[in-house]
């Protein structure tokens, strides 16, 4: 098969190269991609959000199969497009996408299907504002209701700051946002746990924890992830069954009900309080980090998986994993989530020798002469597997210091819940 990847992050170079393993890849091509993928498929610049660019390129390499990265393109109806054209692609429909494009869309499939979550309240004015205010106490969420790269979450500890966040929000600081959801405050564990799904039916893909604040301790301001680990141990036979039968079946048969079945990957971000799942989030797609710790410890084909997805024949496929644990690293630029430099030299980046069970996948980088150098803010994501979160952090923060990469920044704390010290 010829298959086609879109997204150019690390959790891209992470799908692309566990397909790499499979027998029955013939290509892949990646759209656009990014050095670490270059490696091992073929990169084509294109805008990911050029649907008949897209389709073109589809049709010239003969692609029998498309597997969509990031959340954007699936919000805004890649997957419709491209099922009208008959290509086989794998991911969810506009309509379903929704669960991670409109955060109002998901709290009312909550609240309508008694899924348990944070209280909440959609504001479109102020003065809705005012009205949750009166009847929550602080700290609120306050959430910018579409996609916002990661950046569209506050916590608000005063009346103020939700006041201002919120303002800003209406304003449009972001082009996909006029409405603001505001949600109590859980305190808890967080846990993200994964499924796959055809139209029929689901199964478990993996879990993990993710550690979204940019310094270590769990301070400073939310990021897109700063590493995170796999499995998540909080979840247990137990609490996983609530997750199955209070959240993911609740909203895989609301949205069969609508008429618009989910098929894809889901990633259901969730609070873990009393030992009781809350969802937080769904993403609609592969988290990351947390692809570039599941997608390492999955023993069965990963493209036979897909195949089965949009052949709706999941039902037959068994899901093998391997029983080692698998930590991820990033590598920031200084100065992310705000302003950072671009075209950094990372210097010692050809220099690395790597075991077996240890990975370098790109995510903000570009290729210059041979030289690898930063385009973003989240640049490498140092990943590795082996028997205990401890060693396998050591490890990991071993090779950080051989990149030896001045223009960079990372936690040295992730899985501070798991690792004793």
């Amino acid at each position: 098969m010829n298959i086609g990847l879109i997204g150019s992050g690390g959790r891209e170079h992470a799908l692309c190269k566990k397909m790499h393993e499979s027998k029955l890849v013939r290509k892949i091509f990646c759209f656009p991609g990014n050095p670490g993928t270059s490696k091992i498929a073929t990169n084509i610049k294109v805008d990911i959000l050029n649907f008949q660019k897209i389709l073109r390129l589809i049709k010239l390499h003969k692609i029998d199969l498309i597997i969509v990265g990031p959340e954007e393109p699936l919000v805004k109806g890649i997957v419709d497009f491209l099922n009208k054209n008959k290509i086989k692609v794998f991911g969810p429909s506009k309509y379903a996408a929704k669960l991670e494009g409109s955060k109002a869309f998901m709290k009312m499939i909550c609240e309508k299907n008694d899924i348990p979550t944070a209280k909440f309240q959609i504001c479109k004015n102020k003065d809705q504002i005012y009205n949750f205010l009166d009847i929550c106490k602080l700290p609120i969420v306050v959430k910018a209701d579409g996609l916002a790269a990661g950046k569209g979450v506050k916590i608000c500890k005063s009346r103020k700051q939700v006041l201002e966040t919120s303002s800003e929000i209406f304003k449009g600081k972001f082009k996909s946002s006029n409405k603001v959801v505001l949600e109590e405050f859980l305190t808890g564990e967080e846990a993200s746990y994964f499924v796959i799904v055809d139209k029929n039916n689901f199964k478990f893909f993996g879990s993990a924890q993710d550690h979204k604040r940019v310094f270590e301790n769990d301070k400073g301001p939310n990021t897109g992830g700063m590493g995170a680990y796999s499995p998540a141990p909080i979840i247990n036979e137990k609490l996983e069954k609530k997750i199955i039968h209070k959240i993911i079946k609740p909203t895989l048969s609301a949205l069969k009900r609508i008429g618009s079945p989910y098929t894809g990957f889901l990633y259901a971000g969730l609070m873990i309080k009393k030992n009781e799942p809350y969802l937080i989030e769904y993403n609609i797609r592969m988290g990351d980090p947390e692809c570039q710790v599941i997608i390492p410890r999955l023993k069965t084909d990963l493209v036979k998986i897909f195949r089965s997805i949009v052949n709706n024949k999941l039902k037959s496929i068994k899901i093998k994993w391997i029983k080692d644990k698998c930590m991820t690293i990033v590598l920031c630029s200084k100065g992310y989530p705000g302003k950072y430099k671009k075209n950094v030299k990372i210097k010692n980046f050809n220099k690395i020798k790597l075991l077996k069970n240890d990975f370098i996948y790109q995510a903000g980088t570009l290729a210059k002469q041979d030289q690898i150098i930063s385009n973003g803010g989240r640049v490498l994501n140092v990943t590795s597997i082996g028997k205990s979160f401890s060693t396998i952090r050591q490890k990991i923060i071993s090779i950080i210091r051989k990149l030896n990469w001045k223009g960079g920044f990372y936690r040295k704390d992730i899985g501070w819940r798991v690792i004793v010290k």
